[in-house]
């Protein structure tokens, strides 16, 4: 998985109706925005995958 495509796979990665756009949802640090608008996304430490199923996996 590329560098990009990890933040399109984050649970922290949501839609803005107001912006119009995806934007990460965590309050970074300005390293970590940089890194973010460079997207260079490797190593976040905020990373969580978008599991949607995980919910229902603990219900069976």
């Amino acid at each position: 998985m590329s560098d990009q495509a990890s933040c399109e796979y984050c649970s922290n990665y949501v839609y803005d109706e107001d912006y119009e756009y995806y934007v990460c949802d965590m309050d970074l640090d300005e390293d970590e925005m940089v890194r973010f608008l460079q997207g260079r996304c490797d190593g976040c430490p905020y990373f969580q995958f978008n599991d949607e199923y995980k919910i229902v996996r603990k219900q069976i």
